[in-house]
């Protein structure tokens, strides 16, 4: 399983606020942000994922 780390985030939901943590990772060594994950790793999934 792949940990939270520097360049990864877990997020159970989105929120708008998480686009300054995109362009963190965009001007720093690359990142990805999962939405949809626990902190533990756990699949939550996405309640509408089209938004």
């Amino acid at each position: 399983m792949m940990a939270e780390s520097q360049n990864i985030e877990w997020k159970e939901i989105w929120r708008d606020e998480y686009l300054k943590w995109i362009c963190g990772f965009a001007n720093a060594q690359d990142g990805k942000i999962y939405i949809g994950k626990k902190d533990d790793g756990t699949v939550v999934g996405v309640s509408d994922a089209k938004n």
